[in-house]
């Protein structure tokens, strides 16, 4: 597992926040009929239990809203992936089709509802450290504009900055030629069981990604 650690200032800022991460050997492909199938059922399942007044109170959301407070950050505007995720599925809008390591990064976040990422290893560098952004920090997101990261939580390496519960950045995203990547699951509550969907995010990746050598490890 490639080396990771949370910053003094983050772990200060919320005692309770881990990263939940799966390091995994992948084909990165089309998503086929019986993942967009699981998902699309998922998807029901969330607009029969949640209405979209109740996402920001729950227990997932709420802990990295109140972070993002506390680090400066308007969570409206920043707002979390799982949360954007979710409020698309609950408008009807339904989400993005983008292949099938991107797919499962998002099913993982719908059921979890915390927000989570896939890293194309080749481009990140050991060690990592889940940090504070700093001031004037940016990157370029995915298909996004430059991106202000400063007092945001990033993943950041010996080159930059490259992802965030928020959006990430061009640099590691996930594409046709990837072939080992790395997945983290952002917790900041510790109401909920990690570990669970590290499980499931395994199970994800050995069915529908081809999945070896899967590791996974829970960096508090």
């Amino acid at each position: 597992m490639i080396d990771i650690s949370i910053c003094k200032e983050l772990k200060e800022a919320c005692p309770t926040i881990a990263l939940g991460c799966i390091q995994a050997h992948v084909i990165v492909e089309n998503s086929s009929d019986a993942l967009l199938k699981e998902i699309s059922s998922y998807c029901k399942v969330l607009n029969e239990e949640i209405h979209i007044e109740e996402l920001s109170h729950l227990p997932q959301i709420e802990a990295g809203r109140d972070l993002y407070k506390k680090l400066g950050k308007a969570p409206s505007k920043y707002r979390l992936s799982s949360e954007a995720l979710i409020r698309r599925v609950l408008q009807g809008k339904g989400l993005y089709k983008v292949n099938n390591v991107v797919d499962i990064n998002n099913l993982i976040s719908l059921k979890s509802k915390f927000p989570a990422g896939s890293y194309n290893i080749k481009n990140i560098y050991s060690p990592i450290s889940l940090s504070i952004g700093k001031e004037g920090e940016h990157y370029k997101g995915i298909g996004k504009a430059l991106i202000n990261i400063s007092n945001l939580p990033v993943l950041t390496d010996s080159i930059g900055s490259f992802g965030s519960p928020t959006s990430d950045s061009e640099r590691a995203m996930i594409t046709d030629d990837v072939n080992e990547i790395l997945l983290c699951i952002y917790s900041f509550s510790d109401r909920i069981d990690i570990e669970k969907y590290l499980e499931y995010g395994k199970h994800l990746l050995e069915k529908y990604a081809g999945g070896k050598g899967i590791e996974i490890k829970t960096i508090e």
